[in-house]
């Protein structure tokens, strides 16, 4: 279908108002106005520059596994970095060069075969490298920051430039790294027996399998955990385990979990988040912060 407007030409990569659900874990929300999936550094450039030229919102959608998007959708440009150029994983020794839109569990695999440990802490965390590291995704067992060395970014404006080890910080589920396009990263690993690297992987995966609703739908963790506490426990301690708004349902596995069952809408988990908010801050008088990236 040809575009008329800001993206007229670029056919090929863009379209209007593409349904966001199919491409999250939660399934729900509405639509994109545009939704850009570039092949190439230079399309990214072209479509990125005339956001900025016709003042449209600009959105970056992984897997789409730590996001809730609204019912009404996003009145942007959600951009979408899925085309083999930005799957790479190359290994040199015990860098491994990899692109933003690599697949997380796929490059543990991968990493774990090698021999390279390091990123074994991302078992069980779905994702892509770019949305792991604009997060800092990890967990008890460590975090993705820790490894890398180097990444490559691009402002709005089409700049590219590095963002190397001495000034980037990574700190709780959070990177000082503004620019809105990450494009790829450099990770520093450390050689080890492959056979014991699995099976630390294995023992990571099965204990996020036990404590977690992996099979149910919802976004990972909704609330980031207050300094030295957990944000699950102070929901169960709330009271609101299995509480259920519309079709939206706190986790009986996990509290820190949102279960969307059939039929649920943004809105229901949107307004439990609420009451889960209300409710900790009466029994504890601590604010819970979101985790999970809210489009609305």
């Amino acid at each position: 279908m040809q575009l008329v407007g800001p993206f007229s030409g670029l056919e090929s990569f863009v379209r209007e108002n593409e349904p966001l659900a199919p491409h999250t874990w939660y399934r729900i929300g509405g639509p994109a106005k545009w939704f850009v999936q570039p092949r190439s550094v230079e399309e990214l450039k072209d479509a990125a520059i005339r956001c900025v030229e016709n003042g449209i919102q600009i959105y970056v959608l992984g897997l789409g596994a730590n996001l809730l998007v609204g019912d009404d959708g996003v009145n942007g440009a959600v951009f979408r970095l899925d085309a083999d150029h930005w799957k790479t994983a190359e290994i040199n020794g015990i860098n491994v060069e990899v692109g933003a839109g690599a697949d997380m569990q796929k490059l543990v695999l991968k990493t774990v075969r090698a021999g390279l440990a390091g990123v074994e802490c991302l078992a069980g965390i779905p994702g892509t490298i770019g949305g792991g590291i604009r997060m800092n995704a990890g967990g008890k067992f460590g975090d993705l920051g820790a490894v890398v060395t180097r990444v490559t970014v691009m402002a709005a404006d089409g700049t590219i430039f590095d963002r190397t080890k001495d000034d980037l910080v990574f700190d709780y589920r959070s990177t000082n790294i503004s620019a809105p396009f990450i494009l790829g990263a450099t990770l520093e690993l450390d050689e080890e027996d492959p056979d014991r690297i699995m099976k630390r992987t294995k023992e990571i995966w099965m204990y996020k399998r036990n404590t977690q609703p992996l099979n149910a739908k919802n976004c990972g963790c909704i609330f980031k955990n207050p300094r030295g506490l957990s944000a699950g426990a102070l929901i169960d301690q709330a009271g609101l385990k299995g509480m259920v708004i519309g079709g939206a349902e706190v986790s009986t596995k996990h509290a820190n979990f949102i279960i969307a069952h059939p039929g649920c809408k943004a809105d229901d988990v949107m307004r439990l988040v609420k009451i889960i908010r209300e409710k900790v801050w009466e029994k504890n008088q601590i604010h819970l912060e979101s985790e999970v990236k809210v489009w609305a």
